[in-house]
């Protein structure tokens, strides 16, 4: 092979892997990245982000709505749980943690050499998980985070798994949200989105709070995560696994 043909294939191989790394960096200022609507939904805040309006976000006032006894036949949490195959010294992010269903859970899990980080936005709803979790005797795993819509406040490379369970639809930045969170993930780590199927007309939820994969495979493409699997074990919500490289 001649040097020039050499030269020309190397400039080729590289082009390709810009091209890679700039598709996985929206570098969009935030105005542009975002569209706004004159006319929100009824259950929307009328921005818009590759698409999908984004939802609002449930209050504290419906924390007793997420600790439902029937939740668990409804969704099937326990095969979630099992899905997730948590191990012992895990550490691991419940985004959106709310009331704790899933934090006290996942703690049981990552034992006393694991940790809980259960991010929400709001100072109320941590108040009440954190009752929750002392009166469950979890409360020495589980550590409270007040984040914020942009960032979950999580360290830096030290997270194994992060998951979210019926929240990302609700992210008033989606984009700066994700980014943060992939931030926060241990090469290897997994980001775990759970959501009510949107391509599925008969599961009861409103539109704006279910997410369709192709959807949520198109909001990820722009970051360095890669769709690893789709689990179909829950009745009405699908589990979207991506791992960071």
């Amino acid at each position: 092979m001649s040097l020039l043909k050499a030269l020309l294939r190397f400039s080729a191989v590289c082009s390709v892997g810009l091209s890679v790394a700039f598709a996985a960096d929206d570098g969009r200022p935030a105005a542009a990245r975002y569209e706004t609507r004159n006319q929100p939904s009824r259950d929307g805040i009328g921005k818009v982000y590759f698409g999908r309006e984004i939802s609002h976000v449930m209050g504290h006032q419906a924390a007793n709505w997420l600790e439902r006894p029937e939740r668990e036949t409804e969704e099937r949490t326990d095969l979630l749980l099992e899905a997730l195959a948590l191990k012992p010294g895990e550490i691991v992010a419940d985004i959106g943690a709310g009331s704790g269903y899933f934090s006290w859970r996942m703690a049981q899990k990552v034992g006393e050499q694991g940790v809980v980080y259960a991010v929400d936005i709001q100072q109320q709803m941590l108040d009440i998980l954190m009752s929750q979790m002392n009166r469950r005797k979890v409360g020495a795993i589980v550590k409270p985070v007040l984040g914020t819509v942009q960032d979950p406040k999580l360290p830096a490379a030290g997270v194994d798994t992060i998951l979210l369970v019926d929240v990302y639809h609700e992210f008033d930045f989606p984009y700066e949200m994700t980014r943060a969170m992939v931030a926060a993930l241990k090469r290897g780590g997994r980001l775990v989105l759970v959501e009510y199927r949107g391509e599925d007309p008969d599961v009861p939820i409103k539109p704006l709070h279910k997410m369709t994969v192709a959807q949520v495979q198109k909001e990820m493409s722009v970051h360095p995560i890669r769709l690893e699997k789709v689990l179909k074990v829950l009745p009405r919500q699908h589990i979207i696994v991506f791992r960071k490289d």
